[in-house]
């Protein structure tokens, strides 16, 4: 079953309550009957306070990763597929899609305290920087930005894996411009010990049937491509994490 939670739904709220037990009288002890209830109960007690094991995958994009434009994007887009590919694997660890369409990396670097104080985080897929090009924004500032976010994520998880998505800035940007910005992505994998995915949409990108009219967002065989691309180093870092 997917087990893709929504980022509105990613928060669990836990009440434990009940009616303080009656003291038994003094007189009383409890019969054979009432033991396997009192068992039950212990063990119950004992299920409950086991720690959550589930690793949180965290997925910090734009409209790819919000699958835009895709009838079904909660079962469509490619963090979705990824859990599939999880699940298929036998690995206990839950996708979360934290996609927003048009952010870029600086709207991301605005909301991921909040994403943060509702979602637990044990591995990030960094799948921004896409917008940044598309509108010619520094690879600098980009960079800065995507660096505080893997900053404000460990600082909560130390331990907390990622995987940086590359991306790339469109030609006519000029060869200077996409160089820096192919770089930038490289960059931060060294800088923080991250795993790269070198480009998200590799197979992809400027192939009209992997994408919508708009030429820019993937059709749901994109979306399956996407995953292909990212899955190799995801189960890595899952596995070996």
């Amino acid at each position: 079953m997917l087990r893709l939670a929504p980022l509105v739904l990613a928060t669990l709220f836990v009440a434990c309550s009940g009616d303080a037990p009656t003291p038994s009288s003094p007189a009383t002890n409890p019969d054979d009957a009432d033991l396997p209830a009192a068992s039950e109960a212990i063990s119950a007690d004992v299920e409950a306070s086991e720690p959550d094991t589930t690793t949180y995958v965290l997925v910090l994009g734009n409209s790819l990763t919000a699958g835009y434009g895709l009838a079904n994007p909660e079962a469509d887009a490619y963090p979705a597929l990824l859990q599939t590919r999880i699940d298929d694997a036998g690995l206990d660890a839950q996708v979360v899609n934290a996609g927003v369409s048009g952010d870029t990396s600086a709207g991301g670097r605005r909301r991921i305290d909040w994403v943060l104080r509702r979602q637990p985080v044990d591995v990030l897929v960094l799948a921004l920087g896409g917008n940044d090009g598309l509108r010619g924004l520094s690879p600098d500032s980009m960079q800065a930005n995507l660096s505080a976010i893997i900053a404000s994520v460990r600082e909560l998880n130390a331990e907390a894996d990622v995987v940086v998505a590359g991306m790339e800035a469109p030609p006519n940007m000029g060869d200077t411009y996409t160089s820096a910005f192919r770089q930038v992505f490289r960059d931060l994998a060294a800088e923080h010990d991250a795993a790269l995915v070198p480009f998200l949409l590799d197979g992809v990108g400027g192939i009209p049937a992997m994408n919508q009219p708009d030429g820019i967002h993937p059709t749901t065989g994109g979306q399956e491509r996407l995953a292909s691309n990212v899955w190799p180093v995801l189960r890595s870092v899952l596995q070996n994490g």
